[in-house]
């Protein structure tokens, strides 16, 4: 009785703080007794979550970032490469890998921070296991996801994305490929900047500018996820969906997989998508695989990558991302059924 309590109350917080179950309802209502229409009607339908998605992710990313900009705070560019520089082989791509889930940066962004720490001596594997994790995995992907899946997906993506950074940066140290870095990027060591302490109002200054920073980035991404993901839920038949991209569909991992590289988007911007094909019946593998290539094999972070890294250590990385990609996406396919 007292598990049942205690689950029954987080599920309410979880319904309240995340899911957002009342600002649904809210919309529902406006849809309906404002603007005389049925949500059980397509344009109704699609019109209620343009609305609520849309206001649900905005207030949530400003709330993450905020918190996450916060804890980022701590974690400099500079500090996060003398840490890890304190480690080695495996251990040290592991660590690599977690610092970029606390230190989120969008694919492109992250391209300076690979020349940084490459420069400054740190192996190419382990820039590039934090290179794929940073844009793939942060601690606001966590909670918008679980806002919209689950618990369970939530920690499933972050696991996953880890384990594709950790054995894609182990990969790439051990095949020696630092000659196919460009020179110049090994051209002049890195100052050791004097890290000055922030002030609790500076941390707080510093999420503020973030969110405001971020939100004007990611804003029309956001809104065409969105647009997309309410078409998809209330215009295109499921049976069309599924006969592409449905589990029946052997070639539907990878067909998502090419889909997404060609589009330059946050996680932000695809979960309205993701949300609006699992609601279709598409298997959450595929959702997942879409959603990877997006963020980690975008075709702009790809061409920013090629300016620093020659031909044959980008079809690397991209082959590695791409079958890891793959690999996760038709096993979560076949195991879908402990997730949803």
């Amino acid at each position: 009785m007292f598990f049942e309590t205690i689950k029954s109350f987080f599920t309410a917080l979880n319904d309240i703080l995340l899911k957002m179950t009342w600002l649904s309802e809210l919309f529902r209502r406006l849809v309906e007794n404002v603007f005389g229409l049925r949500v059980s009607d397509p344009f109704g339908g699609s019109l209620h979550f343009f609305l609520y998605d849309t206001v649900k992710i905005f207030i949530l990313l400003s709330v993450l970032i905020f918190t996450v900009s916060y804890i980022q705070s701590f974690f400099p560019p500079e500090r996060t490469r003398r840490i890890l520089g304190r480690f080695n082989g495996i251990s040290a791509n592991i660590l690599g890998a977690l610092l970029g889930t606390i230190t989120p940066f969008c694919s492109c962004s992250s391209i300076p921070l690979f020349i940084g720490f490459t420069n400054a001596g740190l192996p190419i594997g382990v820039t590039f296991s934090f290179l794929i994790s940073s844009p793939l995995v942060d601690l606001a992907s966590v909670l918008l996801l679980a806002s919209i899946f689950n618990w369970r997906i939530a920690l499933a993506y972050v696991a996953v994305g880890l384990i594709l950074a950790v054995v894609g940066g182990s990969l790439i140290s051990r095949l020696k490929l630092e000659k196919y870095v460009e020179p110049f990027v090994f051209g002049n060591r890195m100052v050791q900047a004097e890290e000055s302490a922030l002030t609790f109002k500076e941390r707080v200054r510093f999420g503020r500018e973030q969110v405001a920073e971020i939100v004007r980035k990611v804003w029309l991404y956001v809104l065409i996820g969105v647009l997309i993901g309410a078409g998809i839920h209330n215009y295109i038949p499921a049976d069309i969906i599924t006969a592409v991209l449905g589990q029946q569909n052997i070639f539907s991992v990878l067909i998502a997989t090419v889909v997404g590289i060609p589009m330059y988007a946050d996680i932000f911007g695809t979960l309205p998508i993701a949300e609006a094909l699992v609601g279709k019946g598409v298997g959450l593998g595929t959702v997942l695989s879409f959603m990877m290539a997006v963020t980690a094999l975008s075709l702009p972070s790809l061409i920013l990558l090629k300016k620093v890294v020659k031909t044959r250590l980008l079809v690397i990385f991209i082959s590695i991302i791409a079958v890891g990609i793959l690999v996760i996406g038709y096993l979560f396919n076949a195991v879908s059924f402990l997730f949803l």
